[in-house]
């Protein structure tokens, strides 16, 4: 056991699991946010999922918490595995570069008070190098990266770095899948279809570093475009679907921009403001330039490749 429980027990219900994979320095970062003061975890549990070296080190500087290895490819399949070996009633996910807010283990605690709630989905924001003075990243990714609220609210799926739910829930939805989809979204809607319901959560917030280059940015649209035709191409009249996706995404950054400069994630100021305006301009003409092939294409197995091989 990682730490007592609360006056009346909540959190000490909850196991922690968290994927690992070459992020030693990240994974004591994420740590630190989970067994400092306040309230603590019944248990934490690292699965490192095929690190060129174990982090061994790592974890034995937290007393209590649990190392495991997962061989399968794959965050999912590494949450699988912690899964198994967890003993709580309630599975929270939180991923290894990811550093938990003040309050995030009350504010799951807090939540399944009410035995109503099945699944929370919590705020993703970006952990800044320097907030006065944010990269372009940075700022695009404040407002653009983790629209958790959105994907809850709109599209019935939330990201699975920040996530936590009643283990019936998992044994009913089945485990997360493997790095061929993008999981999160195939959980969520997995979970939608069987009639679990995700709730909002922004006070259980997770700090997330922005990607530190374009190329990071794009690997990720690589996968999720791959995946966006494949599940539009099934629909009926999918080929027009996507002409007009790929067409609306060429006009998106002039309709986004009130957005990005109303907004109140982005830091510093109206430079802040512009650099995400840049980033989001770049991306979305990247993603129209994925997207034109794939209007003649049977399948998107080369963007899925090129994103496995990344």
């Amino acid at each position: 056991m990682v730490g007592m429980a609360e006056a009346g027990g909540g959190t000490a219900e909850i196991s922690v699991i968290i994927p690992h994979y070459n992020q030693p320095e990240l994974l004591a970062r994420c740590l630190a946010s989970l067994t400092g003061a306040g309230p603590q975890a019944g248990e934490i549990i690292v699965v490192d999922n095929g690190s060129r070296e174990m982090p061994e080190a790592v974890v034995a500087r937290f007393p209590g918490v649990r190392l495991t290895r997962e061989e399968k490819a794959g965050p999912g399949p590494a949450r699988n595995h912690g899964v198994t070996l967890s003993r709580g009633a309630i599975l929270a996910f939180i991923d290894a570069d990811c550093v938990a807010g003040p309050g995030w283990l009350a504010a799951i605690a807090a939540r399944f008070a009410d035995p109503a709630v099945q699944v929370l989905g919590g705020d993703v924001r970006i952990l800044h190098v320097d907030e006065a003075h944010p990269t372009g990243i940075e700022a695009f990714e404040a407002e653009f990266g983790y629209r958790m609220e959105h994907y809850i609210k709109g599209q019935n799926f939330t990201g699975t770095g920040n996530l936590a739910m009643r283990r019936p829930v998992f044994d009913l939805v089945g485990g997360f899948a493997g790095i061929g989809v993008a999981e999160d979204r195939d959980w969520g809607q997995r979970a939608f279809a069987r009639g679990v319901r995700i709730t909002w959560v922004p006070e259980m917030v997770a700090f997330h570093p922005a990607r530190t280059s374009f190329a990071e940015l794009t690997r990720k649209w690589d996968r999720h475009t791959a995946h966006d035709f494949e599940t539009i191409l099934a629909k009926p009249m999918g080929r027009l679907r996507w002409v007009l996706r790929t067409a609306a995404m060429v006009a998106s950054p002039v309709a986004q921009a009130p957005r990005v400069f109303s907004s109140r994630r982005i830091l510093g100021g109206i430079r802040g403001k512009a650099l995400a305006f840049g980033v989001l301009a770049r991306i979305r003409f990247y993603r129209a330039r994925l997207m034109v092939p794939l209007i003649f294409a049977r399948d998107a197995t080369r963007l899925s490749d090129r994103w496995r091989k990344g």
